[in-house]
């Protein structure tokens, strides 16, 4: 069995694309038997899921660099091998510690979705990229959905233990499979031996800085409606937990739209251009949403059905904000999706534990959606700059 010596197919950037959330949602529905077979409280396994969020932070500023210099294949090939042993290592764990430790490492996987953006960018031009990681972004909705359900179905069958069986047989088969087809895209050419100290030099570029800010805004809407939805879906509107799971899963429903729009129109319009376009929707149903709840027409259908906007923007702006920070330096698009890709996990974590210690009960339904307005219209002014940063670019050359 020899290995790739060309670009990965298509399936093999939407499997690790994919599989990056399912490593992190799958084994939710999990974590109280988790906690009471290891013998701890749910507030300690919860770490399993903020630690491991910051440990992705961490490896993401690692490994986008380090692909740079020594290639995407072998960092790839290694971060999966260790998803694998980590998994296995959790599903024999006894103790909290050991299962923790074990977790940590399994957030080498989200470095899969990271270099598999800066993939395409070594392969495509930059139009060509917008247009295929917006497609490649409907995997990342549709695992969210799917995780925790097969991650509950396998539970209630054999155990908390077997979706940890699942993610160590998935990630070995990951591993065989990127040997198969994912040759190295980094150009033998390129200046990859001052790839790790370069890196910094995106912070000095204030294009990187519009772009990476116009994502992190924009998923921060999101992460901002994934802590205040089910308040307010509740408090407000008093659903049942069906109902819940539904109108939560809209915005999704709405991403994976806005990505199949960017797939079919990204390679035709500038970068820039969809990027406002999705800002523009993401405002514009927000405030739409404010303005019924302001005349007192207030329903769980008006509600959701304005911020499904967000998800709808965010799957046009996400692509040509993602493929643009990766495009001001080409030769440093590994680093460059590591930076920006650790920008957003922060962001959203800073987001999250704004919007929780602050959504009041009463009034939750505005407080909630004047947040996530605000938050789109700061990705909104950052995709306006950035569209003035490239038009000064333009008439300089």
């Amino acid at each position: 069995m020899h290995p790739a010596k060309t670009p990965p197919h298509l399936i093999t950037l939407i499997l690790l694309t994919g599989f990056s959330p399912l490593s992190l949602n799958m084994f939710m529905p999990s974590l109280a038997n988790i906690a009471d077979d290891l013998g701890t409280d749910y507030a300690t396994i919860t770490w399993s899921i903020s630690g491991y969020l910051a440990i992705t932070a961490l490896i993401q500023l690692l490994a986008g660099p380090l692909s740079d210099r020594i290639g995407r294949r072998p960092v790839l090939l290694v971060i999966l091998s260790c998803f694998t042993c980590a998994s296995i290592g959790c599903a024999l764990a006894e103790d909290t510690a050991t299962f923790l430790l074990f977790r940590m490492f399994q957030g080498g996987m989200t470095a899969g979705s990271t270099l598999s953006m800066a993939i395409v960018r070594d392969t495509r031009t930059e139009r060509q990229a917008v247009s295929l990681i917006g497609y490649i972004g409907m995997s990342m909705a549709l695992a969210p959905m799917l995780g925790p359900m097969l991650g509950g179905v396998l539970d209630t069958a054999f155990g908390w233990r077997a979706i940890f069986i699942f993610y160590s047989t998935a990630g070995f088969l990951l591993v065989l499979w990127c040997w198969i087809d994912l040759g190295e895209t980094v150009r033998k050419d390129a200046d990859t031996s001052a790839g790790l100290p370069r890196s910094t030099d995106l912070l000095k570029e204030p294009l990187f800085w519009t772009f990476s800010l116009c994502s992190t805004f924009s998923v921060g809407a999101f992460y901002i409606f994934l802590t205040g939805a089910p308040l307010v879906a509740l408090s407000v509107f008093g659903v049942n937990t069906a109902e819940l799971g539904l109108y939560i899963g809209s915005i999704t429903l709405g991403f994976m739209s806005g990505g199949f729009m960017s797939g079919r129109f990204g390679a035709r319009m500038p970068t820039v251009t969809l990027m406002i376009i999705g800002r523009i929707v993401a405002c514009s149903g927000l405030t739409i949403g404010l303005v019924l709840l302001a005349i007192g027409i207030s329903s769980p259908i008006t509600y959701f059905g304005s911020t499904i906007f967000v998800g709808i923007g965010n799957g046009l702006t996400l692509p040509g904000s993602n493929t643009g920070a990766m495009s001001v330096r080409p030769e440093l698009a590994g680093s460059a999706a590591g930076l920006f890709g650790a920008m957003v996990v922060a962001g959203g974590a800073l987001l999250t534990a704004v919007t929780g210690s602050l959504i009041p009960k009463e009034n939750g339904a505005e407080f909630l959606i004047s947040l996530m307005l605000l938050s789109s219209t700061m990705g909104l002014l950052c995709a306006l700059w950035a569209a003035h940063l490239q038009k000064t670019k333009l008439a300089l050359q």
